[in-house]
C-alpha cells in the first residue's frame, strides 16, 4: 500500500515537471497601438482616486477612436496571405502542424474591411460615454468637437449616445462640430499635416529595418512547419496585422496562437517605433516637441482661462498621434536612451504604445482643488491616462506631488510656459517645419 501510494506520487511529479506551464502572456496586451482598449495598471505609490474633500472643476478629454478595420495599406498584407495560404492548401493538408497552426487545415479566410470603425470599437466608445458621465456628474458639456476623419466623427457619436442618451439625436445638430484634417487648418488633433518637413516615413522606415531583423527567423520557423507554402516576409507580416485586427473586428484570432510570446513582443516593437518615429521622440531635432506643443498650448489657455471663455469640459477626439505628440512635448513617456531599429527590444523601455494609445485611448486633464487634504485651494493638474494617473514627472518637485501625480497649475503652465507659447507659424514652428503657408 505504502509503496503504490509512493508510486503514485512520485508519478504524478513527474507528470507535473514533464506538463509545460501555462502562460500568463496577454496577446491582446502587447499589439501596441492595435491593441483593443484595457485600462492602464496604476502606478506604484500613486493613488487614482482623489480625496473627497477634492472637486474636478475642469475636465480636457482627447479621445482616440475606437477599435477599427485595418488601414487599406495593411489590409493588403492580410488579403496576400489568405492567397498564398489557398494556393498552398495541399500542402498544409498533407504537413503535420502544432496545435497553434491546426486551424489551417480548415482553411483561413479574412472578411475584414478598412479603415472603419468596428462593432467593438463602437461599444468601447459608448462604453467610456456613460463611464464619463458617471464620473462627473456635475460638469456642464458645451459641446463636443471630433477630427474630421469617419472614424473619429462616428467615435465622437458612439461616445456622445453613451453620455447623452437619447437626446442627443436633439443635440447633435448644435452641439456636435468637426475640425478638418488637411494640410490647411491648424490643428492640435493633428498637428502634423500643417508642418511641410513632417512624414509619415519617419517612422515607417524605422519599422522597415527593424522587420528586416526580426521577421525573416519567423519566416523561417513556420516555413519548416509548412512546408512547400514559402511565406515571405511580407506574409508573415499579414499573419500578424490578422491577429491584431481580427480581435479588433471579431474579439478573437486563430493567428494569436501562432507566434511564440518573443515574437508578439518583436511586433509591439514595430508598432512602437512605428509611432516614436512619426509622432514621437525620434522624430528630426525638436519636431515632436514643436508638433506637441499646439495641444499643450490649448490645454494651458484653457485651464488658465486666459482668453476668458473657458469651459467647464472639452470632448475632443482624435488620433494615437494627437496622444503622442502631445506626451512628447510634456516630456513624458521618454527613453534616456532612444528607440533603436537595431535593436535590441528593451522589457523596460517608457515608450509602450500597448499602453498609451491602445484603440479608444483616453487622455483625460483634470484641474482639481482641495478644501484640506493637500495643497488647500490650490488649484491642482493631473493626466489621467486610460482611466490611470501618468505622474507628471517634468513638473518641478515644489510644485508636484507625488502621492496623485499632480502638479500646482501654476507649476505646470511654469514648466510648459515655453511649450504653451509656441504657435503655428513662430519661429520654431518655422525653423522646424519649415515657412508656414496656408
Amino acid at each position: 500500500m505504502k509503496f503504490a501510494l509512493a508510486l503514485s506520487l512520485s508519478l504524478a511529479t513527474a507528470l507535473a515537471r514533464a506538463a509545460p506551464e501555462q502562460s500568463t502572456f496577454d496577446v491582446a496586451a502587447h499589439l501596441g497601438n492595435l491593441s483593443p482598449y484595457k485600462k492602464a495598471a496604476v502606478p506604484h505609490g500613486v493613488e487614482a482616486e482623489l480625496p473627497d474633500d477634492c472637486a474636478v472643476e475642469q475636465v480636457m478629454l482627447m479621445h482616440r477612436h475606437g477599435s477599427r478595420f485595418p488601414l487599406a495599406s495593411e489590409l493588403v498584407f492580410i488579403t496576400d496571405l489568405v492567397a498564398k495560404l489557398a494556393n498552398s492548401s495541399a500542402a498544409i493538408k498533407k504537413a503535420h502542424l502544432p496545435a497553434g497552426l491546426a486551424f489551417l487545415k480548415d482553411g483561413y479566410t479574412t472578411t475584414l474591411g478598412h479603415d472603419d470603425l468596428t462593432a467593438p470599437g463602437r461599444m468601447q466608445l459608448f462604453e467610456h460615454g456613460v463611464d464619463f458621465r458617471l464620473r462627473y456628474p456635475t460638469l456642464k458639456v458645451d459641446g463636443i468637437l471630433a477630427g474630421l476623419q469617419d472614424r473619429v466623427v462616428e467615435s465622437a457619436q458612439w461616445f456622445a449616445q453613451g453620455y447623452f442618451g437619447r437626446s442627443w439625436a436633439t443635440l447633435n445638430a448644435t452641439e456636435f462640430t468637426t475640425l478638418a484634417e488637411d494640410t490647411k487648418t491648424v490643428s492640435w488633433i493633428t498637428p502634423m499635416d500643417t508642418c511641410a518637413k513632417w512624414q509619415y516615413a519617419f517612422g515607417n522606415n524605422a519599422t522597415i529595418e527593424w522587420g528586416n531583423v526580426y521577421l525573416p527567423p519567423i519566416a523561417k520557423r513556420l516555413n519548416k512547419l509548412l512546408h512547400g507554402v514559402n511565406l515571405s516576409t511580407d506574409n508573415v507580416h499579414g499573419a500578424l496585422y490578422a491577429c491584431a485586427y481580427d480581435l479588433a473586428a471579431l474579439g478573437t484570432s486563430p493567428w494569436c496562437g501562432a507566434f511564440t510570446d518573443s515574437e508578439i513582443e518583436d511586433f509591439e516593437y514595430e508598432l512602437d517605433l512605428l509611432m516614436d518615429g512619426a509622432f514621437g521622440y525620434n522624430l528630426p531635432g525638436s519636431m515632436g516637441e514643436v508638433l506637441g506643443s499646439l495641444f499643450v498650448s490649448k490645454l494651458v489657455e484653457r485651464f488658465t482661462n486666459s482668453t476668458g471663455d473657458a469651459q467647464q469640459v472639452y470632448l475632443e477626439f482624435g488620433h494615437d498621434t494627437t496622444i503622442d505628440l502631445a506626451l512628447t512635448a510634456l516630456g513624458l513617456a521618454k527613453d534616456t536612451k532612444a528607440l533603436s531599429a537595431k535593436g535590441p527590444v528593451r522589457a523596460s523601455r517608457k515608450w509602450r504604445t500597448s499602453e498609451q494609445v491602445p484603440f479608444a485611448a483616453q487622455m483625460r486633464w483634470e484641474k482639481f482643488s482641495c478644501k484640506s487634504s493637500f495643497a488647500a485651494g490650490v488649484p491642482q493638474v493631473r493626466l489621467v491616462l486610460n482611466d490611470a494617473p501618468l505622474p507628471l514627472t517634468s513638473c518641478a518637485r515644489t510644485h508636484a506631488d507625488a502621492r496623485f501625480g499632480s502638479c500646482a497649475l501654476a507649476g505646470f503652465t511654469k514648466t510648459y510656459a515655453a511649450s504653451a507659447a509656441q504657435k503655428f507659424g513662430d519661429a520654431a514652428w518655422n525653423a522646424t517645419c519649415g515657412p508656414a503657408t496656408l
